[in-house]
């Protein structure tokens, strides 16, 4: 039996905060503790009655800075990492110029691992303990992926893209080949430890109607299972699929029509839907993503958070890292906050946190393990310093709350605002951050 006793300023939600002055949303407690167990959270409260009851735990004193959960990201490209920042084009020039043939070189398993070292490294310096991820079309890719998250014990989402047409030799599988591969993989991975699997057909321009049926077919036989597309991110985009799915109804009927809509389905950026998309969307209880950063780098649109709401619909948010521009949750609600901004929508930065830990938690189901420091929960905990810049640390001498200080981070923060990262109670990120970039450029060298 392993205990440990974290101390320090506590934030978790309950529920999305309306407003600013919903308090029964979410408790904070400005001397708080965690009492960590074997990877699970034991108990939450005040240090004083926390300690009391914990004698001989050790305590780590992470005051004055901030404990909530770690942070869950509901889209990312694995095989993209080293395309991030490439010059600019939109979605289908984009794809064809830097992220196919980079994610061709994800059939080595040296690469791969490698790679996977590399993408968990960036995810728990900038405070993620949970993604969902696209693999390469390789197998390698996803096992690669599950194997580092097996090593460090994360809980993580991750699927081998099926992709059957329309991408260049050496990046393309086959209807029966990515079935054969998606099974693999659920056997090996989905549900060992901490790992899960999502059936992820990339999107409809890269797969066959044949494989939209093998993608229908393992839906069927592995319901828990999430699945993971791509939806209405570019109007070019549309028009491609509308020609190669002529019979269709609209973009999300080739989802729709083969049987892969439902409350396990994220559709990453869902953008530019029709109103029939998002009556569908509403009645299969569906998760839109929104990508902000993806979004305004390619120039793709802005997302309807608030209309799309109003009609019942759970939105997750994510990095879409390559596309997107950064790893760091705190700077994709930055730029979410700007793109509502445009729209009307003033984001909350209590709601914006809710977002990003326990609201993504609640788009993937999975409330009751992840996104909150409820007892009983998996130990997944970031530690945020709304001071770790001399810009931010003058910003907070006039903080006079709550709110304002998670507007500060949200707006002016990034992995230099995290502290630390507890994945299933063990610190994770404690090399300094000089000695780290140090190292990893050997590595990459």
């Amino acid at each position: 039996m392993t205990q440990r006793l974290l101390r320090g300023r506590l934030l978790t939600f309950h529920r999305e905060p309306q407003n600013g002055e919903d308090l029964s949303a979410y408790t904070y407690l400005e001397d708080g503790a965690l009492l960590i167990e074997n990877g699970i959270i034991q108990q939450a409260g005040p240090y004083a009655e926390l300690s009391a009851k914990a004698v001989n735990v050790p305590v780590t004193d992470h005051r004055p800075h901030l404990m909530m959960a770690g942070f869950i990201d509901t889209h990312i490209h694995f095989p993209q990492v080293q395309v991030i920042a490439s010059w600019g084009a939109q979605l289908l020039d984009w794809l064809n110029n830097y992220t196919f043939p980079e994610e061709i070189r994800f059939a080595s398993d040296e690469h791969s691992t490698l790679m996977a070292r590399a993408l968990f490294d960036q995810l728990v310096d900038h405070g993620t303990t949970t993604a969902v991820a696209y693999c390469s079309v390789h197998k390698t890719s996803a096992d690669a992926f599950f194997t580092e998250a097996t090593r460090r014990n994360m809980r993580m989402i991750g699927g081998k893209v099926l992709m059957d047409r329309n991408a260049p030799d050496g990046l393309r599988d086959t209807s029966q080949s990515g079935y054969d591969d998606t099974k693999a993989l659920i056997a090996d991975w989905h549900g060992k430890g901490r790992n899960g699997y999502v059936i992820t057909p990339r999107f409809a321009i890269t797969s066959t109607p044949d494989q939209m049926r093998m993608a229908q077919a393992l839906a069927r036989e592995h319901p828990d299972c999430h699945i993971q597309t791509h939806l209405s991110e570019n109007k070019d985009e549309i028009d491609y699929t509308k020609q190669l799915y002529p019979h269709a109804r609209d973009y999300l009927d080739v989802y729709q029509s083969f049987g892969l809509l439902g409350q396990k389905t994220l559709l990453g950026h869902s953008i530019h839907l029709e109103a029939r998309e998002i009556s569908a969307i509403a009645e299969t209880g569906a998760h839109p993503v929104f990508c902000p950063t993806s979004n305004l780098f390619l120039g793709s649109g802005l997302f309807d958070h608030k209309g799309l709401s109003m009609r019942g619909i759970s939105n997750g948010i994510a990095t879409d890292v390559g596309a997107g521009t950064s790893y760091s949750m705190l700077q994709t609600l930055n730029e979410g906050y700007k793109i509502l901004q445009l729209q009307g929508m003033a984001l909350h930065p209590l709601q914006a946190f809710h977002w990003a830990t326990r609201g993504n938690a609640c788009v993937l189901g999975l409330e009751d393990k992840i996104g909150s420091l409820d007892p009983g929960t998996e130990a997944d905990i970031v530690v945020l310093n709304a001071r770790s810049t001399p810009a931010m640390a003058l910003r907070m001498d006039r903080v006079d709350s709550l709110a304002e200080e998670l507007f500060v981070l949200q707006i002016m923060g990034d992995d230099r605002a995290i502290e630390e990262v507890y994945i299933s109670g063990s610190p994770s990120k404690t090399v300094p951050k000089q000695e780290a970039a140090s190292t990893r450029a050997q590595v990459t060298a």
